[in-house]
């Protein structure tokens, strides 16, 4: 009786120690992801087509089995693109929610902001989020909490250099910059200005606009007196727009450059009659109207409607696959937060089909890609 009473104890030890092995965010037949992202706001477009582009993505997945035999769940809340939203829906998907990771975060000041108190004190890692900012790229060494960041995009210093050297290989060396006051446009600033530094230049005017604003007035006319020949704009389509016009109402017409968050297709639709034509912008995934690249082919299967594609929605692609390739590689039966981020670091040099992305156990990088578009007269961008 004694044995068979050890035995029963034994027993109910095991299943007890099983049934809390696993995270939270994970049962038997499901793995629940969280997302914060701007849905509505001025920048709401972005977040819907992200979404969009990443629930078709998970729901073709979860019809072929999902993974580690269990359906993916997305959890996604409303920041607006606020600082304050972000650290709270962060906070509420983790300890509310009960998501097991997360997923396509939006904004530089934002995200930074959630890694350093909330995600990466708490151990859940991130994959993916529309920024290249140096704040959330510090090395592990430096920062522990940046050990639960996986970028998918390269760099804004990344980006940034290659509109520099192109600009300054066309003998332009009068440039400007108008740049977002936050972590976003701060960044591409610095950025823009070491790019520079290496061909001893310094911008030759500065002028800023504050996030979520359209007030572009005083920049307009800091740069209009300064004669740039190029703008580089680190600033989101809305006060891209109104910049633009401003400039050209006033008669000045220099080459304007954006970084790849502007959102090309929102801010070709901002402009209404003013004519976007030769506008460049610096693009970090792979052209999403190319069916001759496979990973883009595969992008456009997932596109929110048949034959309307997005860079936004090649983002959001890439970063729900490099999830569900990380959470295929969780080792054992049952996945930790622990074992996703071992497996995500395994990811070396894993090519999607046009597009690679790079882990290891110091580098959260993910990929070093980026190539200059240019708007038509028609609005479509050329590459």
């Amino acid at each position: 009786m004694l044995i068979n009473k050890q035995i029963f104890a034994a027993g109910i030890f095991a299943v007890l120690a099983t049934a809390g092995f696993a995270d939270p965010g994970v049962n038997e037949s499901t793995i629940r992801l969280g997302m914060s992202a701007p849905l509505t706001g001025p920048n709401g477009a972005y977040g819907i087509d992200m979404r969009q582009t990443i629930e078709s993505y998970f729901e073709s997945v979860n019809k072929n089995g999902g993974v580690l035999g269990r359906k993916l769940e997305l959890e996604v809340l409303d920041d607006g693109y606020e600082t304050e939203r972000t650290v709270e829906n962060t906070k509420t998907l983790i300890k509310d929610k009960n998501v097991f990771a997360l997923l396509s975060f939006y904004g530089s000041s934002p995200t930074t902001e959630a890694m350093n108190k909330v995600f990466g004190p708490a151990k859940v890692p991130l994959v993916g989020t529309i920024s290249g900012a140096g704040t959330l790229r510090e090395p592990i060494s430096a920062n522990p909490n940046s050990r639960y960041m996986f970028h998918v995009r390269t760099s804004y210093a990344d980006e940034t250099a290659v509109i520099v050297n192109y600009l300054v290989s066309m003998g332009l060396t009068r440039i400007a910059v108008f740049f977002q006051n936050d972590g976003f446009g701060k960044s591409g600033l610095e950025g823009v200005s070491a790019a520079l530094n290496r061909h001893k230049l310094t911008p030759v005017a500065v002028g800023t606009v504050e996030r979520n604003s359209v007030d572009v007035n005083k920049a307009i006319e800091t740069i209009s007196k300064s004669n740039a020949q190029s703008v580089i704009m680190v600033t989101l389509y809305k006060p891209t727009a109104a910049f633009i016009k401003g400039m050209k109402q006033l008669g000045q017409n220099p080459m304007f450059m954006a970084l790849s968050p502007v959102g090309t297709e929102q801010l070709v639709q901002e402009m209404g009659g003013t004519s976007p034509r030769g506008l460049g912008v610096s693009q970090v995934v792979p052209y999403p109207w190319s069916a001759a690249i496979p990973v883009v082919r595969e992008y456009q299967k997932f596109s929110a409607k048949p034959g309307v594609y997005s860079y936004y929605g090649m983002e959001g692609y890439l970063m729900a696959r490099t999830m569900v390739e990380g959470l295929k590689r969780v080792s054992g039966k049952e996945p930790t937060r622990e074992r996703l981020v071992s497996a995500l670091e395994s990811l070396n040099n894993l090519d999607f089909g046009g597009y690679k992305v790079n882990y290891s156990t110091t580098g959260r990088q993910g990929s070093s890609f980026v190539e200059l578009t240019v708007l038509g007269p028609d609005g479509k961008l050329l590459k």
